[in-house]
């Protein structure tokens, strides 16, 4: 990895640690808090790319898994991957992973396309991991954990269209697409 990659990916991992110092809405009929950190996992995919944005998200996990306070709130240790949001927690890497791949696979940068990533993907792959595992931790019914998990949708859409359209912006600047032109 050269040193502007690991500047990239430490610097998306910061951008995470900052995300969580936004304290989080607690709901009296769930554990798992609205937090901006989903923000950051659109934000890692689009930007940074596959690779990157999951190495960033990786980083991350593995400095609040060393007891770092980076999640929402000031959480940290190994205790929060066995908690209720543990499945949301790792889904991150994977989410950055599969948003970077689809954007890159269009071919002109388009805000329609990349919302489009973020809502149905980016999205989707953090509920496939997050709704399974807080119905296991909270030993209650999947769907009972996926209808809990409707109150989250509202924030995840404007999360998704603020992310995206940071992602449009910053992919139309032209230093991103001097960056583009040095890969191809």
């Amino acid at each position: 990895m050269k040193i502007k990659e690991i500047t990239y990916v430490a610097l998306f991992a910061a951008v995470m640690g900052v995300l969580g110092i936004v304290p989080p809405i607690m709901l009296s009929f769930t554990p798992v808090p609205i937090t901006l950190q989903t923000l950051g996992v659109l934000l890692a995919g689009g930007i940074l790319g596959a690779r990157l944005g999951a190495t960033s998200l990786s980083v991350f996990l593995l400095l609040v898994a060393a007891g770092m306070p980076l999640l929402s709130g000031g959480r940290g240790g190994i205790s929060v991957f066995v908690g209720p949001s543990a499945g949301y927690l790792f889904a991150y890497p994977l989410t950055a992973f599969v948003i970077g791949y689809l954007i890159s696979r269009f071919r002109s940068v388009k805000l329609r396309n990349i919302l489009l990533v973020n809502l149905t993907v980016g999205i989707f792959m953090l509920y496939l991991f997050g709704v399974p595992v807080q119905a296991f931790v909270m030993d209650i019914p999947v769907l009972d954990a996926a209808k809990l998990c409707l109150v989250y949708i509202p924030g995840d859409i404007l999360k998704a269209t603020l992310a995206s359209y940071i992602v449009y912006r910053l992919r139309k600047h032209p230093a991103f697409q001097q960056k583009l032109a040095k890969a191809s």
